[in-house]
């Protein structure tokens, strides 16, 4: 960041994501390959060491809940004070949890000062009782701890794993869509993942198994050609509503085992990708559909992630959900925007926004889990309220 603040990219590293399925680890060797790869290529271009990293999370491992918490207010005069406000919210996350799943963020929504509610910072205020209503997200313990494995065998430390959706929201969304009511959805290769925001808070988040990967692989088996292919003729070529192609396109296919190349319609890919992006849509409408927050989305959807460019994902999303959907490109202040000004990036550059936000060089230590978090209570509400 500069000194106003703006987060300036200086270097940007790609590699295909290999030894991942549905944002888990299922290959080490290949994970630990693709993570070097693409951190070298950053580090080269920017002329920068990485030493210290902040990792998203996904993967329909991911369950969220809302929870309450209230405390009697204990300072002098009865003023709430950033210790109060770590006390209530480390109440609100005393829930059970199966030994099996860690707390990957606790997001305050609203306080309630006695019997005053909807209060965004208490600080300050003077009051007898205070309350807090906060988001809590966990994820299985093994399925994080396999990522940081992943990244520390690459030889970097990991700072902090954050939830991927609520990353590229920080990117991507303006303050009026969140007061308004909104519901990011970031479509990666192995998941879809919504965040959906109402009040300026965040009040749901899910996971579903789906991403651009399952286009892909269609069009691999309804083309006989091989997913690399597939993956080149979705991004070139690629289209979700049949009804947009007005005139009949013919684009080669190469064929495996050496066969001859053979030219296809557009309209076919368009005949084999609809049904799915249709399905994921729909998955995604009915997940929407469990939030208490559902009928507040007044700004509608913002689509992000790579499957979002494919040519009339946003129109289909409209068809499904009956919602007004926009797609949503990464904000940054200066250096290498116009490279990350894609929604590929939106998960990337919204890591660095949390970063910026809720920096600490505290490394996360191995199967730190709850102690670490509530370790960094203190932390998070001075850098939240000041």
């Amino acid at each position: 960041p500069d000194e106003y603040g703006n987060i300036n990219i200086v270097g940007v590293g790609q590699h295909p994501s290999k030894g991942l399925r549905r944002g888990v680890v299922i290959n080490i060797t290949q994970t630990v390959d693709s993570i070097r790869k693409a951190v070298e290529q950053a580090e080269l271009v920017s002329g920068h060491k990485v030493t210290q990293v902040y990792a998203g999370i996904a993967g329909d491992h991911i369950r969220s809940i809302n929870s309450k918490g209230v405390i009697a207010v204990s300072g002098k005069n009865k003023i709430i004070t950033n210790e109060d406000v770590a006390r209530v919210i480390s109440a609100a996350k005393a829930i059970a949890l199966p030994m099996d799943r860690e707390i990957l963020h606790i997001l305050p929504q609203e306080f309630t000062v006695d019997d005053q509610d909807g209060i965004k910072n208490p600080v300050g205020m003077a009051g007898v009782r205070l309350e807090a209503e906060v988001h809590i997200v966990t994820a299985a313990a093994a399925s994080a701890q396999n990522i940081i494995n992943c990244i520390e065998e690459a030889g970097f430390e990991v700072i902090d794993i954050v939830l991927e959706p609520y990353a590229s929201s920080l990117a991507v969304l303006d303050d009026d869509e969140r007061e308004l009511g909104v519901c990011l959805v970031d479509i990666g290769g192995g998941t879809s993942d919504l965040a959906m925001f109402f009040d300026g808070s965040i009040h749901y988040t899910s996971v579903i198994g789906l991403g651009g990967q399952h286009v892909t692989s269609d069009l691999s088996q309804g083309l006989r050609t091989s997913m690399e292919q597939a993956e080149e003729i979705k991004i070139k070529h690629g289209v979700a509503l049949q009804s947009l192609l007005e005139k009949e396109e013919l684009i080669k296919v190469q064929s495996v085992g050496g066969r001859a190349p053979r030219e296809i319609s557009r309209s076919i890919l368009a005949a084999i990708i609809e049904p799915r992006m249709e399905e994921m849509f729909s998955l995604i409408s009915r997940e929407m559909e469990k939030s208490p927050v559902h009928d507040s989305m007044g700004a509608g959807i913002v689509l992000t992630g790579g499957a979002s460019l494919l040519e009339g994902a946003a129109e289909l999303a409209e068809n499904v959900t009956r919602m007004p959907v926009r797609i949503g490109s990464p904000k940054a202040g200066g250096g290498l925007v116009e490279t990350i000004k894609s929604p590929i990036y939106a998960t990337g550059v919204g890591l660095i926004y949390y970063a910026v936000k809720h920096g600490s060089s505290e490394k996360r230590e191995k199967g730190s889990g709850v102690s670490w978090l509530i370790g960094r209570f203190k932390e998070m509400i001075e850098n939240l309220f000041g």
